[in-house]
């Protein structure tokens, strides 16, 4: 088992990505709302002119990102991770998304 966590900043994408997984037969994810580290400085750091430079980098208009935690069987994992570069296209691009996984070592009250 493993969990999976993507940091999607393409929010637009989110409704698209879960119905993509579903069709793929992936549930049982959570989702929050969620703001990045350069974000949150560069709204409250006018002592740091690198901030403020950040602020113009970065999308205005996004004003935060959704977190999806997922436990996942070791074989979805690859599933999952193709659909979310299907809809969201190349991760190496800025603001789009973040994935990783982490080893679960026990999990209750997960069905999948």
């Amino acid at each position: 088992m493993k969990l999976l966590l993507i940091v999607l900043n393409k929010t637009e994408k989110l409704d698209e990505l879960l119905e993509k997984m579903m069709e793929k037969g992936i549930k049982g994810a959570t989702i929050f709302n969620s703001t990045g580290m350069a974000r949150e400085l560069a709204k409250h750091n006018e002592n740091f002119p690198i901030f403020g430079t950040l602020r113009y980098l970065m999308d205005p208009e996004r004003k935060e990102s959704k977190t999806i935690f997922m436990v996942l069987k070791d074989e979805q994992i690859e599933t999952v991770k193709g659909v979310v570069r299907e809809v969201i296209g190349d991760l190496s691009q800025p603001d789009t998304a973040v994935m990783f996984t982490l080893p679960v070592l026990s999990a209750e009250g997960v069905e999948f």
